[in-house]
C-alpha cells in the first residue's frame, strides 16, 4: 500500500456513493479530524474519485483542508463500488459492547468521542441491569490477569468468552 499526500482540490467525490453523511455525522467526523488529525487514508481511484473514505473527504474540505493523504487502488470499477459498499456495511453491522465502552466513557480523560448525553445514559442504563450469574458469594471468583498490550488483552478476552466465562475489561 503506498500512501501519497495529494492536493484536496485534484479529488472528487464519488457520484455514485450510495452512503450520505448528514450533519451530525460530518460534524463527528470533522471534530475528529480536528482532534486527531487524519489517522487513515481515503482510497481513491487512478481519476481522483474517492471511493471509501467520502465522509473524511468532505469533513476535510470543509475544514478548509489543502491537502489529504490517500490511497489509490487499481481495482476495476465495478470491484472498487463493491469495496465502498461492502466498507461501509461491514462497520455498520459491527456491534457496541455496553459494558466495555461504558467502562471507556466513563474516563473523564477521554473527552468527547462523538456521543450524546442521551446516549452515554443508555449505555449506563444498559449496564446497571448486568447481572453475575451466580446464587452464592462462594460461586464467584476473581482473576486479574496483567497483559503485556492492549493486543493480548483483547485475545486473552476473546479466549475467554469463547470458552463461556463471564468477562468484563476495565482499564486502569
Amino acid at each position: 500500500m503506498n500512501v501519497e499526500t495529494v492536493a484536496i482540490d485534484s479529488l472528487r467525490p464519488d457520484p455514485a456513493n450510495a452512503r450520505k453523511h448528514g450533519k451530525r455525522n460530518l460534524d463527528a467526523i470533522m471534530e475528529s479530524l480536528r482532534r486527531f488529525g487524519q489517522q487513515k487514508p481515503i482510497v481513491v481511484d487512478s481519476g481522483g474519485v474517492v471511493r471509501a473514505g467520502n465522509g473524511q473527504f468532505a469533513g476535510a474540505k470543509a475544514l478548509g483542508w489543502s491537502h489529504i493523504d490517500v490511497v489509490r487502488s487499481d481495482l476495476p470499477t465495478m470491484e472498487l463500488t463493491a469495496y465502498a459498499i461492502a466498507d461501509n456495511r461491514t462497520a455498520e453491522l459491527a456491534e457496541w459492547d455496553p459494558l466495555t465502552l461504558s467502562s471507556q466513557l466513563s474516563n473523564d480523560e477521554l473527552g468527547d468521542v462523538g456521543f450524546t448525553e442521551d446516549e452515554l445514559q443508555k449505555f449506563v442504563e444498559d449496564t446497571e441491569d448486568f447481572v453475575v450469574p451466580t446464587t452464592e458469594i462462594h460461586d464467584l471468583f476473581e482473576v486479574v490477569a496483567e497483559c503485556g498490550d492492549e493486543n493480548g488483552q483483547k485475545q486473552l478476552y476473546e479466549r475467554l468468552k469463547a470458552e463461556g466465562y463471564p468477562c468484563r475489561l476495565f482499564t486502569l
